[in-house]
């Protein structure tokens, strides 16, 4: 739909200013809004070619730095063992609080944004798949997109590896949709079946996708892309956020 236009901001919060990775279409808005959780490894070039795919669509995108109280601003982690174990290592050091935090900076900036419409939808992949799903849980979130969320099954997000995302799933009262792998090892079959048989039980407003790929098959760097299905993933992405945001 439209040419995107990239620019960060620095959002202040109680443990430091926060960075955050804004893409506005050029084409005159306002927009929706979207808080696109990234993985471990914070802003990479794979996330920021899915959020400039995501705002020429014709939404404003926001990408916030998640371990922004621990490392520099525009601190990249690389795909490789060392920066997979500094990732692995601030997602368990991070409080839920603070990850709660962020999205509450995040949504209150955004509604105060004269190029956003007012209507903000999550969406994230891998760590970044469970804090879209737990930015649901802010009343101002009104749709959340979970692509193959870790540790949701285990509750062993933030210090002390202990959260209450799916002990709070009741709360949930957005339209939900989730992806995954079937071959993703960080969420096997029953730790998806756990979290399916939740949302059924509670009657959510939800849409469950599973794909026969790995883990991380939307990153378009490395053994694990699978192109094809990236491109019917961001489909369902494209058409869900329609429905619910627009």
């Amino acid at each position: 739909m439209a040419t995107v236009q990239q620019s960060t901001l620095d959002l202040p919060t109680l443990r430091g200013d926060m960075r955050v990775h804004r893409f506005a279409p050029t084409t005159a808005g306002p927009w929706p809004a979207i808080i696109f959780f990234s993985e471990i490894f914070q802003m990479t070039g794979p996330i920021q070619r899915m959020a400039t795919a995501l705002s020429g669509e014709g939404y404003l995108v926001v990408v916030p730095e998640v371990y922004h109280e621990f490392e520099k601003p525009g601190t990249v982690l690389a795909y490789d063992q060392a920066g997979s174990d500094r990732g692995n290592e601030l997602k368990y050091t991070k409080e839920i609080a603070s990850y709660d935090e962020d999205v509450a900076v995040l949504a209150e900036h955004l509604s105060q944004d004269p190029e956003c419409t007012g209507a903000i939808g999550s969406f994230g992949v891998c760590l970044g798949g469970h804090l879209a799903l737990r930015a649901g849980y802010h009343p101002q979130v009104q749709a959340v997109a979970s692509f193959y969320p870790t540790d949701v099954h285990t509750a062993t997000l933030g210090a002390g590896k202990s959260d209450d995302t799916l002990a709070r799933l009741q709360e949930l009262k957005v339209p939900l949709l989730f992806v995954f792998g079937r071959q993703d090892p960080h969420i096997p079959l029953a730790g998806r079946d756990l979290l399916r048989d939740r949302l059924n039980e509670m009657e959510a407003d939800f849409e469950w996708h599973e794909f026969n790929a790995a883990h991380a098959f939307l990153r378009d760097e490395g053994p694990r892309y699978n192109p094809a299905l990236a491109r019917v993933a961001q489909a369902l992405l494209l058409r869900f956020f329609t429905e619910a945001l627009r």
